[in-house]
C-alpha cells in the first residue's frame, strides 16, 4: 500500500511539474490563427459558432477577463484541460490497476506531442481530452457503483465535451456498448440512472442545439462538409495513409504502434478477464479511432481528431507494456519525449535546417506581430483613420489583426471569396459602406478581387517577414505578406457559394 501511494505522488508530481512547464512555454510564441479566432469567439460570446461548439471561446473569454488579453491567458484553458485529463486518467489508473502503472500512464501522457499540443495550443482538443478522461474515470465508478452521483457526474462530463467539441458524442455509444457486452454491468441498463446521466449531458448541450435550430443548422452543416457529406461518395485509399502517418507522427511511432498493439490485445481476449475495466477502456477509446479511419477512405481527415481515443489507450498500453516488456516501453518513452522536445524547441528557437515551407511553426507563427503594426502604421496614413476598417481574405489574417494590431482593433474577414465563417455573424455590409480599409493577403495579385468591393485599390505592399537562424546572425525569409489601402467599400462580405449544390448554403 505505501508503494502504491508512492508511485501515486509521483504520478501527480509529474503531471504537475509538465503542467507548470507549459503554463511557462505558453508565453515563449505568438498565437497561431486559429487560436487567434477563438480569442475573437470570446469576445462575441455566442451559444454556438459556425465553425465548432461554442466552450473554447467561453473558456477563453473567463479567462482573459482575468487574466488580461495575451498569450498566456488565451493558452491557459488548454494548459489546465490536459493537465486535468493526465489526472483523470491516472488516478483511474490507480484505482483499476496500481500506482506504478498509474505513473507509467503519466510519464507517457506528458510526453506526447499530441498531448502537448493540445494542451499548449487554444484549441478546442485540451478541452475535450479533460472531458473525455473525465467521462471515462466516472463512467468506470458508475458501472462498478451505480450511483446517482456518479452517473450524473458522467453525463457532467459528457454534455462539457458535446460543448467542446462535436466529436464527443461517440463516446456515449462506446460506453453503451460496454454495458451491453458486458455480463458483469448490463443489468445496469434497466434502471434510469445511466438515462438520467446522458439527458442531463444533452441538458448542458441544448444551448448549441438552440443556436443551431436559431442560425440554420449552420454548424452542423459545416461539420458535415468536413466530414466529406458536399463530396460525391467514393471510397478510396488516398487520405488512409495521410491519417495513418499523422498519428505516427503526432504520437510518435512507438506509442501509435503500442496502442494498436493494446486495441488487438483486447480484441483477441489476451487479457485478464477478470479486469472488466480493460474492455471498458476498449470501448471508450477504439471506436473513435475506428470511426476516423473508416472515413478516411471518403475524406480527408485531420490528425488531431481521433485524439482523444489515445488517453485510453495509453492506459492499456502502460498496463500491457510498461512491466512485462520493459526495454521497448524504455524505448517508447524515450522516442516520444524526444519528438516533443524537438517540436518544442523547433517552434521558439529553429534548431532543426528545415526550409521555412518545411516547418509548419515558422509558416504560422512568424511575423503577426510585425504585420499588425504595419497594418497599424498604414491605417494611419488612410485620409480618415478613424473610419478605416483592418481585414483579411481569410478569418485566420482577420483574427492574427485583431488580436496583434496595436489596440487589439475589431476586424474584418471578407469571405466572398473563401467559405462562411463567424465574422458573417458580426459584420453586415451596411455596418461598413463607405469606409476605406487596410487588409493583410498571402498574395501579391488580389487587386482584381478588391475592385469587386471597393471603389479604388492601391498597390500592394510587401512586409518580407524573417527569422532567427541558429549559429548565424543572418536572418532568413521565411515569407512575404502583402497589404492593401482600398477605398470606398461597396459591399460584398459575405461567401458566395459555387454553383450546384453546397452542403454549406443555408437555403
Amino acid at each position: 500500500m505505501e508503494d502504491n501511494s508512492r508511485y501515486m505522488r509521483l504520478a501527480w508530481a509529474w503531471i504537475l511539474g509538465w503542467t507548470l512547464f507549459r503554463l511557462a512555454y505558453s508565453t515563449t510564441f505568438l498565437l497561431t490563427p486559429d487560436e487567434t479566432n477563438y480569442w475573437q469567439w470570446g469576445r462575441h460570446l455566442a451559444w454556438g459558432y459556425h465553425d465548432q461548439a461554442p466552450l473554447l471561446g467561453w473558456a477563453i473569454r473567463l479567462s482573459t477577463e482575468l487574466f488580461g488579453n495575451t498569450e498566456f491567458a488565451v493558452r491557459l484553458p488548454s494548459v489546465i484541460s490536459m493537465g486535468v485529463a493526465s489526472a483523470y486518467m491516472a488516478a483511474l489508473t490507480g484505482r483499476y490497476f496500481s500506482g506504478r502503472t498509474a505513473l507509467a500512464v503519466a510519464v507517457l501522457t506528458q510526453g506526447v506531442l499530441e498531448f502537448n499540443v493540445g494542451g499548449l495550443l487554444a484549441t478546442c482538443d485540451g478541452l475535450q481530452a479533460m472531458a473525455w478522461a473525465g467521462a471515462t474515470y466516472h463512467g468506470a465508478k458508475a458501472c462498478e457503483e451505480h450511483t446517482w452521483k456518479q452517473w450524473l457526474s458522467t453525463g457532467f462530463w459528457y454534455g462539457f465535451g458535446l460543448l467542446a467539441k462535436y466529436t464527443m458524442v461517440i463516446f456515449g455509444p462506446g460506453l453503451l456498448l460496454y454495458m451491453i457486452f458486458s455480463s458483469l454491468h448490463r443489468e445496469r441498463l434497466k434502471s434510469i440512472k445511466p438515462y438520467a446521466g446522458v439527458f442531463f449531458g444533452f441538458i448542458l448541450f441544448s444551448p448549441v442545439l438552440y443556436w443551431n435550430a436559431s442560425n440554420g443548422w449552420n454548424s452542423a452543416r459545416h461539420v458535415a462538409y468536413i466530414g466529406g457529406a458536399g463530396q460525391g461518395f467514393s471510397l478510396h485509399i488516398k487520405y488512409f495513409g495521410d491519417l495513418m502517418g499523422s498519428q505516427a507522427a503526432l504520437l510518435s511511432p512507438l506509442v501509435f504502434i503500442l496502442a494498436l498493439w493494446a486495441w488487438i490485445r483486447v480484441i483477441k481476449g489476451n487479457y485478464n478477464h477478470k479486469k472488466w475495466i480493460v474492455p471498458l477502456l476498449f470501448w471508450t477509446s477504439f471506436p473513435m479511432f475506428a470511426g476516423f479511419t473508416l472515413l478516411s477512405f471518403h475524406t480527408r481527415i485531420y490528425g488531431n481528431w481521433p485524439g482523444a481515443a489515445y488517453l485510453g489507450a495509453c492506459v492499456l498500453a502502460a498496463r500491457f507494456f510498461s512491466n512485462s516488456k520493459p526495454r521497448l516501453w524504455k524505448w517508447t518513452l524515450g522516442i516520444s519525449y524526444a519528438f516533443t522536445i524537438i517540436v518544442l524547441v523547433q517552434a521558439v528557437f529553429p534548431i532543426l535546417p528545415l526550409s521555412p515551407k518545411l516547418d509548419r511553426a515558422a509558416m504560422e507563427l512568424g511575423g503577426w506581430d510585425e504585420i499588425g503594426q504595419k497594418a497599424a502604421s498604414m491605417q494611419a496614413e488612410m485620409p480618415e483613420p478613424g473610419k478605416t476598417f483592418l481585414f483579411g481574405f481569410r478569418y485566420q489574417e482577420a483574427s492574427e489583426l485583431a488580436f496583434y494590431a496595436p489596440g487589439q482593433p475589431e476586424t474584418v474577414s471578407i469571405n466572398k471569396w473563401k467559405r462562411p465563417n463567424v465574422y458573417d455573424y458580426w459584420w453586415e455590409d451596411e455596418d461598413l459602406l463607405g469606409q476605406d480599409a487596410v487588409g493583410v493577403s498571402r498574395h501579391p495579385d488580389e487587386m482584381k478581387k478588391l475592385r469587386r468591393v471597393f471603389e479604388k485599390v492601391s498597390a500592394p505592399v510587401a512586409l518580407p517577414l524573417y527569422r532567427k537562424r541558429p549559429f548565424t546572425t543572418e536572418p532568413e525569409l521565411v515569407r512575404t505578406v502583402y497589404l492593401y489601402k482600398a477605398y470606398g467599400f461597396k459591399g460584398g462580405l459575405r461567401w458566395e457559394p459555387p454553383k450546384g449544390k453546397d452542403v454549406r448554403k443555408n437555403s
